[in-house]
């Protein structure tokens, strides 16, 4: 699969999901830990830094990467009103370039992702395309170089089964549904744990949301 098309017109969707929101959504709670809405939509300007953008992050280092990048996200939504946002992002939408040290298959990610942390906690229907969850799962379960979020260790010894589309991942006790919740879990959202099922449900449910 060639993920341009499909991040172009992620891009546009995210962009009009926006658009919809009035403007006290912009500043409640994300499903990021911290990270408002307004925030999520920031960083999803952040998608093009070039080799001298990331020769600067070390200016703004926070003791971690997800806090740099937290960090970074927050300071875009300090210069940027929600229209600034929806703008950049209608506006770059079609550009092909990416973050210095990704592939475009983590720019998909990034956008299905962070568009459900924004769509979920506001109640919004925003549909994430089988086919491109399928490919940024099969990424984020086997990337090494940029390394995998911490969130992956909790899917070994488990089978990962989508029932919209046809993939699969993995052995052990299996875990079925919705690819775009297989996607969620993956990278750590735990709010997609109520649409799988499975014997192994329970382990991959202590795994992510331990007491």
């Amino acid at each position: 699969m060639n993920p341009w098309p499909e991040i172009h017109r992620q891009r546009l969707a995210v962009a009009d999901l926006l658009d919809s929101l009035d403007p006290g959504e912009w500043a409640r709670p994300s499903l990021c830990d911290g990270w408002t809405i307004h925030d999520v939509a920031a960083h999803l300007t952040l998608q093009q830094l070039r080799f001298r953008d990331v020769l600067r992050m070390p200016r703004h280092w926070k003791g971690s990467m997800d806090r740099t990048i937290q960090a970074a996200a927050q300071r875009r939504a300090a210069e940027l009103s929600p229209r600034q946002i929806i703008a950049d992002i209608r506006d770059t939408a079609g550009l092909r370039r990416r973050n210095f040290g990704v592939t475009p298959v983590e720019t998909l990610t990034d956008l299905l992702v962070h568009s459900q942390d924004i769509a979920l906690p506001l109640c919004r229907d925003h549909p994430m395309p089988p086919t491109a969850a399928a490919v940024c799962a099969q990424r984020t379960l086997t990337m090494r170089i940029p390394p995998p979020p911490p969130s992956v260790r909790a899917i070994a010894g488990l089978h990962l089964a989508a029932t919209d589309t046809a993939w699969s991942f993995g052995d052990g006790p299996e875990v079925r549904g919705p690819t775009a919740a297989l996607l969620l879990v993956c990278c750590g959202r735990g709010v997609a744990l109520p649409q799988l099922s499975g014997p192994g449900v329970d382990l991959l449910a202590a795994r992510l949301l331990p007491a």
